[in-house]
């Protein structure tokens, strides 16, 4: 996955294009970076978020950003992956949300709900050019919101994109993943797929997160956020 570079639309996004065959009902394994739980059961642990640890991870971090290290904690999960595994997966959110997120994801592995994957988003990450094909569960990445030059709430550790391909964003004609267009059919139900009343939303919701499903004026089917943004 993200071998294939997608050309540019006017809009600076890859361009939406229809999904692979391969991808219209995504189930691929997890690959384990960090060590997965020998029991099979929930851990979770919260550290500071230091100089050294972005360092080692390339997270999209900088003196510049909006939110310092102190505001930030580092995060270690335990998820299932689309194998039915139980995994490891790296987060770092807000320090005021941390038990929160902890909470959501105990709650996600106590209902076997597959991830993907689970990790930080690095700096080059956000320097790719699209492949569209993403399927990343994250939060912290300084950056703006899509299409505006205001932090987004992921700036400020205070939002989680949960399996973006299988819950894509659109706004007119833009789909993010841009490879993710079958998912828009959400009467086919797929795994890893979020819908009103499910699990995921429920979670959020008990400690008192917005579902960017709700929103207004775009969809954001994979984006929660403690701020509403």
């Amino acid at each position: 996955m993200g071998a294939s570079v997608l050309p540019l639309g006017a809009d600076g996004f890859g361009r939406v294009l229809p999904t692979p065959p391969e991808l219209r009902e995504r189930r691929l394994p997890t690959r384990d970076v960090l060590a997965p739980p020998e029991d099979g059961r929930f851990h979770a642990t919260v550290r500071p978020l230091t100089p050294g640890l972005v360092r080692e991870t390339d997270l999209a971090w900088s003196p510049g950003c909006p939110v310092g290290l102190d505001e930030l904690r580092y995060l270690e999960l335990s998820f299932h992956g689309f194998d039915g595994r139980a995994h490891t997966g790296a987060l770092v959110v807000n320090a005021s949300v941390a038990g929160d997120v902890v909470s959501v994801f105990r709650k996600l592995f106590a209902a076997r709900f597959p991830l993907e994957e689970m990790r930080l988003v690095t700096q080059a990450d956000l320097d790719a050019p699209p492949t569209g094909d993403g399927n990343t569960t994250a939060a912290y990445a300084c950056r703006p919101t899509v299409g505006s030059t205001t932090w987004s709430a992921h700036a400020y550790g205070l939002a989680v994109d949960v399996n973006p391909f299988d819950n894509p964003y659109t706004k007119g004609d833009l789909v993010l993943p841009e490879l993710a267009s079958s998912y828009l059919d959400r009467t086919w139900r797929r795994p890893g797929m979020i819908h009103p009343g499910g699990v995921v939303v429920r979670a959020f919701e008990d400690v008192g997160w917005t579902w960017g499903g709700t929103f207004r004026t775009v969809t954001d089917l994979h984006h929660f956020s403690a701020n509403g943004r």
